[in-house]
């Protein structure tokens, strides 16, 4: 029986109930708690501190009580990254102050739950724009630092850590809170970035923004027939600007094999935009609440949901793609957040999916295997039957200095599955079997969009020594092992030689 089985108000779990029994605790902390996918639900036990002496109180409790604490930002991870199955869960969203600005510099230091968006929009009235984002602007700072993103401009400006000019880590085993930065504790700065939330909690984090001297970018749309010509448009492209992004549409076949969009954005040089103050005011880049100037956005995922299968989505790719290429989008110009901020267009577009979500497959592969790689994967899923219905195609630079780096001098393809009751064992079958063509050509993997990477091939990914390295050091500033997420348990407590569970996602109920 578990804890949650012993709570006088009854949560019921639709999958196979497989945690051992855990020590009682207040039932009004339970809450359901999903990845961004919505494709891994499960319940947990949700404290939401607004001071560092509140994240000292949760991990009192999770020692008292012989529970774990997994670190929760904005809960934008596609999978298992922010969840943890019936133990704790330390929200940090209501940690959002901005705690010191600097608008000659560009300098911000902030607490974890400060988000994106609160970033961009505390720095645009000063000419700065956040040097990497998501393609949302709702992942927290503290989230995005644990998960070490990356924009449509890593080629160019790297990963957040990058920016980073220090952080104060709140150490597991005593509380102490430390100093991380390239001089100081380099190991920890090093691990913690990218070490998805299990090293310590963030408290504060000070990075520097980009200056920019205009809130528009010049955007240019560019067709790309197949595989072949999407990456040489990213070649040529790319030496030529800041940002660029590709689709592809999962559906094609034959010579017209990964076709798709590829879009660029440039920065304005100083003095090419003639209303600077205009277009850098907080309400000039606001993403607009409705569609044609009438239709409110809230609804429009309901009118999407009927498109969301084979034949639809089929449909509308084909749509999307001969319609840029018969009549080409002119080169104009676009704010930042409408240029960076895909994702926030139509909120809770991801209901479109249904109710067991999407997964999100994500790699990086090295330049010289990338295009056969591709081609493989992108072949594979249409002989399964299992077609991505978002493809997004980015070019990345290697940064192997962060102990957990998934970059590299190459390519990255994300994938996008509707998940069914029917799919599902299928979809996990075919991830593994396009985790063994990425490795094979020596590619990486994604934390923050990974929901099904087996630990057999964490070692493989990652490499050996430094597994053991994030071993080591999570073992001296967490020897209790306090700090463990779902994906944690999944892919690293083998390697740690402990005993965790590792259920595979169910839908639950729970009482509202």
């Amino acid at each position: 029986m578990s804890l949650l089985a012993e709570s006088p108000h009854k949560i019921e779990l639709t999958g196979p109930e497989t945690c051992p029994q855990r020590p009682f605790l207040p039932r009004d902390h339970a809450e359901s708690v999903s990845g961004w996918g919505e494709s891994w639900r499960t319940v947990g036990y949700v404290y939401r501190p607004t001071t560092a002496d509140g994240i000292r109180d949760v991990l009192t409790l999770a020692r008292e009580k012989g529970l774990q604490v997994a670190p929760r930002g904005g809960g934008n991870s596609y999978g298992d990254a922010a969840t943890a199955r019936e133990h704790l869960v330390l929200d940090l969203t209501r940690m959002n102050r901005i705690l010191h600005w600097d608008p000659e510099t560009g300098v911000i230091r902030v607490e974890p739950g400060v988000t994106i968006r609160q970033m961009w929009q505390q720095g645009i009235g000063d000419g700065w724009w956040p040097p990497v984002v998501s393609g949302t602007m709702l992942p927290t700072l503290g989230g995005a630092a644990a998960m070490n993103i990356h924009g449509k401009n890593h080629f160019r400006a790297g990963v957040l850590g990058d920016h980073i000019l220090h952080f104060d880590l709140l150490l597991p085993a005593t509380g102490e809170v430390v100093r991380c930065s390239r001089q100081e504790n380099p190991d920890l700065f090093f691990a913690a970035l990218g070490g998805f939330g299990v090293l310590g909690v963030f408290t504060e984090i000070r990075l520097r923004l980009r200056k920019v001297h205009s809130g528009l970018l010049h955007a240019n749309q560019h067709v790309a027939g197949n595989l072949a010509e999407m990456f040489e448009r990213f070649e040529a492209l790319t030496a030529q600007s800041d940002y660029a992004v590709g689709w592809i549409d999962g559906f094609a076949k034959g010579e017209a094999l990964g076709r798709g969009l590829v879009q660029t954005g440039q920065h304005l040089a100083p003095g090419e935009d003639p209303r600077p103050a205009q277009t850098l005011r907080v309400a000039s880049q606001e993403l607009p609440d409705t569609l044609l100037g009438f239709f409110p956005k809230s609804v429009v995922w309901r009118l999407m949901k009927p498109w969301m299968n084979d034949f639809g989505m089929r449909t509308l790719n084909a749509l999307r793609y001969h319609k840029s290429r018969l009549i080409p989008a002119p080169a104009h110009t676009e704010t930042h957040a409408g240029f960076q901020f895909m994702l926030d267009y139509i909120p809770h577009w991801k209901r479109a999916y249904g109710a067991h979500g999407l997964i999100q497959y994500q790699c990086q592969v090295p330049d010289t295997a990338a295009r056969e790689v591709f081609r493989e994967i992108l072949a594979l899923c249409q002989h399964r039957g299992l077609i991505s219905y978002l493809i997004v195609f980015k070019r990345h630079r290697a940064d192997n200095e962060y102990l957990m780096s998934y970059s590299v001098d190459g390519w990255s393809l994300a994938l996008d599955f509707k998940v069914t009751t029917e799919n599902r064992e299928r979809l996990w079958s075919l991830a593994a079997e396009m985790d063994r063509i990425v490795l094979g050509s020596g590619g990486r993997f994604y934390f923050a969009k990974d929901s099904t990477l087996h630990p057999d091939r964490l070692q493989s990914f990652l490499g050996e020594e430094r597994v053991q390295r994030f071993l080591a050091l999570k073992r001296r500033v967490d020897p209790e092992n306090l700090l463990q997420t779902d994906l944690y348990r999944r892919l690293f407590t083998g390697a740690a030689d402990t005993t965790v569970e590792a259920p595979l996602p169910s839908p639950l109920e729970i009482p509202r």
